[in-house]
């Protein structure tokens, strides 16, 4: 079976070095608009972690759906060795249907009761609940798995659900009070939305690594050409 080889390293790097540049240019933009009343400033608009359909939409996009195409990965190689594929598959789907939630904002257009305070944001009830029923369902699949790669999902998950969900609540309180259109629901959103990329971009860099330990690897670029009489034309 052929393998294609992969630096571990230079992808934990280079996902921790564009997710620290999409973060903090975030924070740049509203402290900026703050300041100095930028609010019509373009770039604004363009890098702000508030806004959608722009840098860091498309970044968290790419970043989920390269999640479910690492995943995908890692059911063709449970596959191989016999281990529990369809969890990985499972998985896989969820990581692209959140890859399409990011883009098009399904769940913020979704509205199921009427509600106050912390429940503001009244899709979080359901979520929650999802969450919690997903989380028991994996406990044991979690388990199966090496004692390093487990610890790194789990954080990745924590800091994803920490941001993409509980801080909902804080954030669903102050829009009631205050309205979204301010600093503070700015600095909420912010700490949301980077807690979300900073899990996922975790998340990605563990499957690659957990691919590597068992022997599939990526390497993007064309391999070099082989040399002397075997690769002459």
């Amino acid at each position: 079976m052929a393998e294609v080889p992969v630096s571990t390293r230079l992808a934990g790097r280079s996902l921790a070095i564009c997710s620290t540049c999409v973060i903090a240019a975030g924070l740049a933009v509203e402290v900026i608009e703050e300041l100095l009343g930028m609010r019509d400033a373009w770039f604004v608009a363009y890098l702000s972690l508030s806004y959608e359909a722009n840098v860091p939409t498309w970044y968290s996009a790419a970043l989920l759906l390269g999640c479910a195409a690492l995943l995908s990965m890692c059911a063709g190689a449970a596959r191989r060795d016999g281990g529990p594929k369809r969890r990985w598959w499972l998985l896989a789907a969820g990581f692209l249907y959140m890859a399409l939630d990011e883009s098009v904002e399904i769940h913020e257009r979704a509205h199921f009761i009427h509600a106050r305070g912390i429940l503001y944001f009244s899709w979080v009830i359901p979520a929650a609940v999802l969450v919690l029923v997903i989380g028991a369902s994996y406990v044991r699949f979690l388990l199966s798995l090496p004692r390093a790669t487990r610890r790194r999902f789990v954080v990745a998950g924590a800091l994803f659900v920490t941001g993409a969900l509980l801080l909902e609540l804080p954030l669903g309180w102050w829009t009631e009070r205050h309205g979204s259109d301010s600093f503070g629901y700015a600095l909420i959103d912010w700490v949301e939305e980077s807690l979300e990329i900073a899990g996922v971009s975790l998340f990605a860099w563990s499957l690659t690594t957990h691919l590597a330990e068992r022997g599939v690897s990526l390497r993007f670029g064309a391999q070099e050409p082989a040399t002397g009489p075997a690769g002459e034309a």
